[in-house]
């Protein structure tokens, strides 16, 4: 089974910077998109931004210029780098990633499925 574990959530003033990192683990053929979602406070859970597998990225309006996404395909690994946060960008943040998952296989052949996986969230708190 596939698995995303979150880090780096925690309490910044605002103007001031966070780094989140996921890191997927199992039994994992491909991973394909990578992305942060976050919901906050009362609000439905949204997009904040994803990267493909080759690199290319997409933001939602309200973080743009100011939250970055990369990722290491040898780690299996998406970070989210956010500067210049406000208030408004208090939320639990949740990793998230499509993923061929080995389901079997032997010498002969290979067993997988398409899967979205979710990590477990990490707040992030915006206060001064």
């Amino acid at each position: 089974q596939v698995q995303l574990v979150e880090s780096g959530g925690g309490l910044v003033q605002p103007g001031g910077s966070l780094n989140l990192s996921c890191a997927a683990s199992g039994s994992i053929l491909n991973v394909h998109a990578m992305g942060w979602y976050r919901q906050r406070p009362g609000k439905q859970r949204e997009l904040v931004a994803s990267v493909a597998a080759r690199g290319m990225t997409e933001y939602a309006d309200p973080v743009k210029g100011r939250f970055s996404i990369s990722r290491d395909n040898a780690e299996n690994t998406v970070y989210l780098r956010m500067n210049s946060l406000k208030f408004e960008d208090t939320a639990v943040y949740y990793c998230n990633a499509d993923v061929s998952e080995i389901v079997a296989s032997d010498s002969d052949s290979l067993e997988y499925r398409d899967v979205e996986v979710w990590g477990q969230g990490t707040l992030v708190t915006v206060s001064s």
